[in-house]
């Protein structure tokens, strides 16, 4: 998605720690126009495999999967980070480490929104490490419900998260590719794979 690399080249601030600061595109403020079209281009690469689900992490997450949903014509179901009372048991739950956060975060998604009848595609803000993908595909995989793919809309190439999840063998598709970066070169992006 040449907008996305286009707007990443613009706006993208590189953090101490190997952060990448994208929050006036995907993780604080949205752009209207840019969001759909990122839910435009994963619902044409995963309509193919039948998806019934679209599930996400709050709160970053749930714009480009909302998106994706909607031109799936298909429910987004969210993983909270914190557990409701409200919630119907039983929940299915995952504990993945944040950088972001600076620590551990628990997930939960009811069983009432995810289970054997479900084919999903994950769709989230940004691939890394891998780790709370991960996390995400052991509820489905505590489901019952099927696996299809991984979509995010950004991938750190570095952080080898893709070679993490490869076993899993789904396909994995990102928008927007960070080949690398630092204060001396700044951000090298092409278009995501």
């Amino acid at each position: 998605m040449q907008s996305l690399v286009d707007a990443i080249r613009e706006q993208g601030v590189i953090l101490p720690g190997g952060f990448l600061k994208v929050d006036g595109l995907v993780n604080h403020q949205l752009l209207p126009g840019l969001t759909r079209e990122m839910g435009v281009r994963f619902a044409e690469l995963f309509a193919p495999l039948k998806p019934n689900k679209v599930l996400t992490i709050e709160v970053s997450g749930i714009a480009p999967a909302i998106s994706a949903a909607m031109e799936l014509n298909v429910p987004m179901v969210y993983a909270r980070k914190k557990k409701p009372l409200t919630m119907k048991e039983p929940a299915f739950t995952a504990s993945s480490v944040s950088r972001t956060k600076g620590g551990n975060v628990d997930l939960f998604v009811s069983s009432e929104f995810l289970g054997p009848e479900d084919r999903v595609v994950i769709i989230d803000d940004f691939l890394a490490s891998g780790g709370t993908l991960r996390a995400l595909t052991g509820m489905i995989e505590l489901s019952g419900a099927t696996l299809l793919g991984l979509g995010c809309v950004v991938e750190k190439q570095f952080e080898l998260g893709r070679e993490f999840l490869a076993d899993l063998g789904v396909p994995i598709h990102t928008l927007a590719n960070i080949v690398r970066m630092s204060e001396a070169e700044g951000i090298v992006v092409e278009v995501g794979r």
